[in-house]
């Protein structure tokens, strides 16, 4: 499990890097018994969403992770889900993802912390966005 919260964290940095909106990542392994975890983000247009979506893919690759066994939504940028099996990457625009709200709908399932340490005298990176 914790190469796959490893794996999840790097991808919601890297949607962090690219301006992605509110990142979180859910730990629903408990509730849902077909994966183990949601990162969640958005983006304001569709250009941003496929650029977070694309980023997120090359980012877990480049730590070793997995590609995406299946991915949604990339022609239409409102949701683009990349399922990795073990993790689910949701980047939507943010309208889509006001309307699907599934923070509310998994609001029992756990939030993972995911950015880096502050370093001394400074914030923690996306430290407003993880609980």
């Amino acid at each position: 499990m914790e190469q796959i919260r490893d794996w999840a964290r790097e991808a919601a940095r890297a949607a962090d890097a690219k301006g992605g909106d509110d990142t979180v990542i859910l730990e629903i392994g408990a509730v849902l018994a077909i994966t183990d975890a949601f990162v969640i983000t958005s983006g304001r247009n569709h250009r941003q969403v496929q650029t977070i979506a694309d980023e997120v893919e090359a980012k877990v690759k480049a730590c070793g992770g997995p590609g995406p066994l299946r991915t949604e939504g990339r022609h239409e940028a409102e949701w683009i889900l990349l399922d990795y099996g073990d993790f689910v990457v949701h980047v939507f625009l943010d309208e889509t993802r006001s309307f699907y709200d599934l923070e509310r709908l998994w609001s029992d399932a756990p939030r993972v912390a995911w950015s880096e340490p502050a370093v001394a005298g400074t914030a923690a990176s996306g430290s407003s966005r993880a609980e």
